[in-house]
């Protein structure tokens, strides 16, 4: 690693959506990443990881690139591992990685709730408690996840029992970190984002015709993009935040006023 890197970043679900935008936004010289993603079905997607590297490499960042499923055990502490080994330490952690499941009670199975929570709130379980250590010693020690307004409406013909309890998990989760971690100088925070547009490439667990009615049931009349949920987050890990943490940022257009 170049003895001139400012901060190390492992973000996770970095191959399109909020993390893609974010590994864009972040990419300069001084900035080493750590980008994951899942890489698809059979790997279908993992062209689209390699082109968010080469696109931050050009932009004078140092990245390398993981491709692993945080349902898998272990994984979250191998991300960790791997920052390290390539890097030498790790200053800033975001979790992404993420999905929306609409189906109701009824049409689920316990093993439909325990995929959600494996894959998301333990997922940040287990890439937070790798990571005490070598956040503790940075001087930039930051942790942001990516949780969900679902977490927080709940109305007829928008609900997401699932992935609400797993974002309300992760929530909760980093609020107890937080004031944990805190005496180290570390903070953590979650950035709630509202409805957020999804690249053609990406899962979307809506129509059209249901994104037509997020925009109008969105006080500001839009969804979001994915770079409004990005700026959040670069904010965060910011030195002017340093003095936020246990906080859920709620970047929704308004959408949580209602």
């Amino acid at each position: 690693m170049s003895a001139s890197i400012e901060n190390v970043v492992l973000i996770t679900g970095a191959s399109s959506g909020i993390g893609a935008a974010l590994a864009c936004r972040l990419a300069r010289p001084g900035i080493a990443m750590l980008l994951h993603a899942r890489g698809g079905v059979n790997g279908d997607k993992r062209d689209l990881l390699a082109q968010r590297a080469a696109e931050a490499r050009k932009a004078g960042a140092e990245v390398e690139i993981k491709f692993s499923d945080l349902l898998e055990d272990g994984v979250g502490k191998d991300l960790v591992s791997e920052a390290l080994k390539h890097f030498g330490r790790i200053d800033q952690i975001v979790c992404n990685a993420g999905f929306a499941d609409r189906r109701l009670f009824g049409e689920l199975t316990a093993s439909d709730f325990d995929k959600a929570y494996k894959g998301m709130a333990r997922a940040f379980f287990e890439i937070a408690t790798a990571a005490i250590e070598p956040l503790s010693k940075s001087s930039r020690g930051r942790l942001v996840a990516v949780s969900s307004f679902v977490a927080h409406v709940y109305a007829e013909g928008g609900l997401f029992p699932i992935t609400a309890a797993a974002k309300a998990g992760i929530e909760s989760l980093s609020k107890s970190l937080a004031l944990q971690i805190a005496p180290h100088g570390v903070t953590v925070n979650c950035v709630a984002p509202g409805y957020t547009r999804k690249e053609s490439s990406g899962h979307s667990a809506l129509s059209e015709e249901a994104w037509k009615r997020a925009a109008d049931k969105t006080p500001l009349g839009r969804i979001a993009e994915p770079c409004d949920i990005a700026a959040a987050i670069a904010f965060l890990l910011s030195d002017d935040a340093r003095h936020i943490t246990g906080q859920v940022i709620h970047v929704d257009g308004g959408l949580t006023l209602a």
